[in-house]
């Protein structure tokens, strides 16, 4: 999924939960930033090429808007650090031994680890074989599973269309509850 719909689910997700768990305004904008950032680390070494080494903004744009399979080729050190950095942000293992860590330093739960955890779990069948499989085992195993592609423009449609509708409905909530 993009990272605007991951941010957006993540919100809409902690708005709908927020007088449950107690939530203010700058935890549910943090839970919103924490699903959209397993998405940024794998593209610092692409930035990094493109800014100090041979790549320019003709292969970022190629990059950023390449259809499944169709990425353009990197260098052999950028695509590998690259690739391991999503590996890492988009593993279960590795947000669980965060969330363990967190967990015994605040002894609760810090809420916008949900956002990464969202993001990873909405990852799985919306990424295919073709574009980012999630590899939620990592560093186990590389495999991802292959979901349907995020860009297929029928799911954009269905999922922009399913956040706007939790959208009305969020609002519709808000203005049924007594101030």
């Amino acid at each position: 999924m993009d990272i605007l719909a991951h941010a957006l689910w993540a919100g809409a997700g902690a708005i709908a939960v927020r007088r449950r768990f107690g939530l203010d305004k700058r935890t549910i904008a943090a839970t919103a930033g924490m699903a959209a950032v397993p998405d940024l680390p794998h593209l610092l070494p692409i930035l990094v090429w493109v800014l100090f080494g041979e790549g320019g903004a003709a292969a970022l744009q190629a990059y950023a808007f390449a259809a499944p399979g169709q990425e353009p080729a990197l260098p052999a050190e950028v695509a590998f650090v690259s690739h391991h950095l999503h590996c890492i942000m988009h593993s279960a293992m590795i947000a669980g031994a965060v969330t363990l860590l967190a967990w015994l330093v605040m002894r609760r739960m810090w809420f916008p680890l949900w956002g990464w955890w969202l993001h990873i779990l909405i990852d799985v069948p919306t990424h295919s074989a073709d574009y980012y499989p999630v590899p939620v085992l990592y560093p186990f195993t590389q495999q991802g599973f292959d979901g349907i592609a995020w860009t297929t423009p029928w799911f954009m449609v269905l999922n922009y269309g399913a956040l706007a509708a939790v959208g009305v409905w969020l609002a519709w909530q808000q203005r049924r509850r007594p101030a």
